[in-house]
């Protein structure tokens, strides 16, 4: 078990190392242009190519849609309501409890734990989110909504994830340069994904550790309370249950910071939460993913 469990950890943990060496060497590295040319570019194609060729019914991507959205909004009212009990800034904190790092480590946790159907079960979860946290991100941290629906229009994600439940519903396996395009293009994300988050992880620093610890706790302890709820009021089994609890426990997404930094909104501290709980979320992740073997 303990074996497995390394197995799965090590590649996440190798790919993080290289992006913190790079960083700490003084190498150029630039996290903001990596991570949109993965979100806008990478991971619409890492969506279609794995939807393309996983067998994975509408219903099984509706059900990981709909508990994305009902964990972004129990996070959302836990993100609203525990700040402001602490005389915190709810605009600045809220991200954290309802945008987790789902991409940059939940995929390839899932990818790793759960194979090629928790890769796209995971995928659907991420896509979702990513939706919501570009214009919801900005506009918590003081800034113009990603100009409203217009700017939701411009964003990628929202074609790829229109295109994966066509591929779904009509059962449709995409041409072979177009496969073998995407399947390529899809392949760098992983691995940018972890080695932007080890670079983030060695750039930003952690102010006032106790209130980041204090968020951390709450982020990925809370995560992971409303992610059981969510499998038992949506009666989850299998796979399913699995990529719901793992992604619900992830840590705080480094884009949270990024928002933050833009708008001056307490960056410092939200640089804190990233860092550790990403730090926790090394110890915690093996005992989640135990507990879901052993039948939790």
């Amino acid at each position: 078990m303990l074996y497995d469990l390394f197995s799965i950890m090590a590649p996440v943990l190798a790919c993080a190392a290289i992006g913190f060496i790079w960083a700490r060497s003084g190498y150029e590295f630039n996290p903001e242009f990596v991570s949109r040319l993965v979100l806008n570019v990478g991971a619409p194609c890492l969506m279609l190519s794995v939807l393309s060729s996983v067998a994975m019914d509408i219903a099984s991507f509706q059900r990981m849609a709909l508990a994305c959205v009902l964990i972004a909004v129990v996070m959302a009212v836990l993100g609203s309501i525990i700040p402001r009990l602490r005389g915190d800034d709810v605009r600045a904190f809220l991200p954290s409890f309802m945008f987790p790092n789902v991409g940059n480590m939940g995929l390839p946790v899932c990818m790793l734990a759960f194979g090629e159907q928790g890769l796209a079960l995971a995928l659907a979860f991420f896509m979702v989110l990513s939706v919501a946290h570009f214009p919801a991100g900005i506009l918590l941290a003081g800034g113009r909504a990603a100009g409203g629906f217009s700017g939701l229009l411009k964003m990628p994600i929202l074609y790829a994830i229109v295109a994966g439940v066509l591929l779904l519903v009509f059962e449709v396996r995409l041409p072979t340069p177009v496969k073998n395009s995407v399947e390529l293009i899809g392949g760098m994300t992983i691995p940018l994904m972890l080695i932007t988050l080890g670079v983030s992880l060695q750039r930003l620093h952690i102010a006032q550790w106790r209130q980041a610890l204090f968020y951390s706790v709450m982020r990925i302890g809370g995560g992971l309370l409303v992610g059981l709820l969510v499998v038992w009021l949506l009666q989850l089994e299998g796979v399913e249950r699995g990529v719901v609890i793992v992604q619900a426990a992830m840590p705080v997404a480094v884009f949270n910071y990024l928002f933050a930094e833009r708008f001056q909104r307490e960056p410092k501290a939200v640089a804190g939460m990233v860092v550790m709980s990403t730090l926790i979320s090394f110890a915690t992740l093996p005992v989640i993913l135990a507990l879901i073997k052993n039948g939790w």
